[in-house]
């Protein structure tokens, strides 16, 4: 793979780039303090500006530099703020496999974005960082995340019964991805 790190990618809507010192803000209020939001993610609702500043912004910060970091704030270029967040939560070297999460406020759940966005991210990570295959997966009690999985061509491969944990407790996870191969044929003309 040709690690890049974390490229600022750009679509109709959205600006996907790093994260930067004045973020901390409009995270918290447009998603990260939103119990709704993190309602089936591992992470509870940050309570402080200053809780999130001091602990996930700064450790994003720091690692910006990283060529293989790639972390997402999703711009909306109508209002020129993050509103959520895209990353690779895990490189698989030995598979040329990335394990993608993604988060969005609710003000713009059911609009499109996330499809959006992860859409750039797939073409980024196949075309310009090599990988082979991406994978996600969602709590099955969250139907509208494997909703955008598929609009942006992850198969279905199976559910892991109990198969994470998040704030709900123990959960059953739908397990999704995309083949290079697969992304392929997407995208050839006819």
């Amino acid at each position: 793979m040709n690690h890049l790190g974390t490229q600022t990618l750009e679509t109709e809507r959205l600006i996907l780039r790093k994260t930067i010192e004045s973020d901390a803000e409009p995270m918290f209020y447009n998603w990260a303090n939103d119990e709704n939001v993190t309602n089936f993610l591992t992470w509870k609702p940050y309570e402080t500006v200053e809780q999130l500043r001091g602990t996930y912004h700064a450790y994003q910060l720091s690692q910006n530099d990283n060529p293989e970091f790639y972390a997402w704030k999703i711009v909306l270029k109508a209002i020129n703020e993050p509103i959520g967040a895209i990353d690779v939560i895990e490189i698989r070297e030995n598979t040329e496999e990335a394990f993608i999460g993604y988060c969005l406020g609710n003000k713009w759940w059911h609009q499109g974005i996330m499809t959006e966005a992860f859409q750039a991210v797939i073409r980024f990570l196949f075309e310009e960082v090599g990988v082979n295959r991406i994978t996600a997966h969602h709590d099955v009690n969250n139907p509208h995340s494997g909703d955008v999985m598929t609009k942006c061509g992850l198969r279905y491969e199976g559910t892991f019964r109990q198969g994470g944990r998040n704030n709900q407790g123990l959960c059953d996870l739908a397990q999704y991805a995309i083949l290079k191969e697969d992304y392929q044929k997407q995208t050839r003309p006819n």
